[in-house]
């Protein structure tokens, strides 16, 4: 028997079967016989010619069917009924045709539909991943819409919390006066108690303004010349008592490029600086070191800030870097700003990274591992460029006319005027 008439043969306990056993209910099962009516008449043709791209066109819309649920619920439907066709004609061939005829039968029609379901396969798998897509920028536009919410109330906040704050900053001040001329030693202490606290919360308005600054693209730099030791230097003197409280000691290496003269906002810098220095205090037991030191690189200066304290596990050591990125648990941390584990906001080193990548460098951390028995310690990268001319328009102006200036009086001295002037 010809392959066309073992076709003709099958075709309706074909159809009959697949619909029965794959599609639920009299009124789904009658469109499903439909759309297996219109496969089975493309599969007729690309046996007979040989060409597989008759399927194609049912191929795509069955590809493409999946529902939001399928999707979901990662369900492979049509792959799965051109799995089961393949398996239901394989025995509708042994029950419905001789051994011979149902030889040729599958040897032409087995190739046909394997290449059905590679194709189905691939469709699916695309409409899947557009589907993945959607959502993933669906939940990436959340996120950037709760990022900049959030970044919102950090801004919102710290500039509400400034104004209570100067008030009570102001008749902290004012009760501090009255009590010294009273002669209350014990209200004198009260009251210094206050204005710690106050400072410390000023300090946290100022990190979060500068958070919510940089967040916004909103960082303005003051560049002007400066040097790099001038910076270490103020350092040095400026946490003394904390490495003195702490038995700890400070050391500062010298290293060539620290007496450069670069452009800079010296004052951020030595932010950015300041954080990581306490951070090196703070996370570093008593009598241990915190070491200061740097090289000169091709068109850079790397500052480097060595600690022997407890490290950073590798998992953490990109997490430090973000907005709130507090590692341990907070209920446990000491209070007080260069305390062991001290706690605090967590926004030192993203305020940190913001100011250095400001300045067109970058700034990275090195640690074997987190272990507070063995101290393996941390050591922080700045790479800062060695900026040897103003970067800033007004800046560049201003240099430019001084030059110019400077170059006119010489000039003025090399060549004075005469008393009398040739006629």
């Amino acid at each position: 028997m010809a392959v066309q008439e073992s076709l003709k043969k099958v075709r309706t306990p074909w159809v009959e079967r697949i619909s029965r056993e794959l599609a639920a209910g009299e009124g789904v099962r009658a469109g499903f016989s439909e759309q297996l009516e219109r496969f089975y008449d493309l599969l007729e043709q690309s046996i007979v010619t040989g060409d597989m791209a008759w399927l194609d066109s049912i191929l795509y819309d069955w590809g493409r069917s999946p529902t939001e649920t399928n999707l979901e619920q990662a369900d492979y439907n049509v792959s799965f009924i051109l799995t089961r066709m393949i398996s239901l004609t394989l025995e509708l061939a042994r029950d419905q045709l001789k051994p011979k005829d149902a030889l040729e039968l599958l040897t032409a029609i087995i190739p046909v539909l394997t290449h059905s379901l590679g194709v189905v396969i691939r469709y699916e798998m695309e409409t899947r991943v557009a589907h993945i897509s959607k959502e993933l920028g669906a939940v990436q536009d959340k996120l950037q819409a709760l990022d900049q919410n959030k970044s919102k109330f950090i801004s919102v906040a710290a500039h509400e919390l400034k104004t209570p704050l100067t008030l009570i900053e102001g008749y902290t001040s004012m009760m501090a006066d009255l009590v010294q001329h009273s002669g209350q030693p014990q209200m004198k202490s009260y009251l210094e108690g206050v204005n710690t606290g106050i400072l410390r919360l000023r300090d946290i308005i100022d990190d979060m303004i500068d958070v919510s600054l940089i967040d916004n693209h909103l960082l303005t730099l003051n560049i002007q010349p400066m040097w790099v030791n001038h910076l270490l230097n103020l350092a040095s003197n400026e946490f003394k008592k904390s490495i003195a409280e702490r038995n700890q000691s400070l050391v500062i290496n010298e290293f060539e490029g620290s007496d450069l003269m670069i452009y800079g906002d010296s004052e951020r810098l030595y932010q950015a600086l300041s954080n990581l220095i306490a951070n090196a205090i703070k996370y570093t037991p008593d009598n241990g070191q915190v070491a200061i030191g740097g090289r000169l690189l091709p068109g850079f200066i790397e500052i480097t800030v060595k600690d022997t304290g407890i490290g950073i596990s590798p998992e953490d050591q990109a997490l430090i870097f973000e907005k709130f990125g507090q590692l341990g648990k907070e209920d446990l941390h000491s209070s007080g700003k260069v305390k062991f584990k001290g706690g605090g906001p967590g926004l030192g080193l993203s305020i940190t990274r913001g100011i250095i990548e400001a300045h067109g460098g970058t700034i990275w951390v090195e640690s074997e591992g987190y272990d507070e028995v063995k101290l393996p310690g941390s050591t922080f990268h700045i790479l800062l460029p060695t900026r040897t001319e103003p970067t800033n328009p007004v800046l560049v102006k201003f240099f430019g006319n001084l030059e110019q200036q400077i170059e006119t009086e010489l000039r003025g001295k090399e060549n004075p005027p005469t008393d009398n002037p040739p006629a």
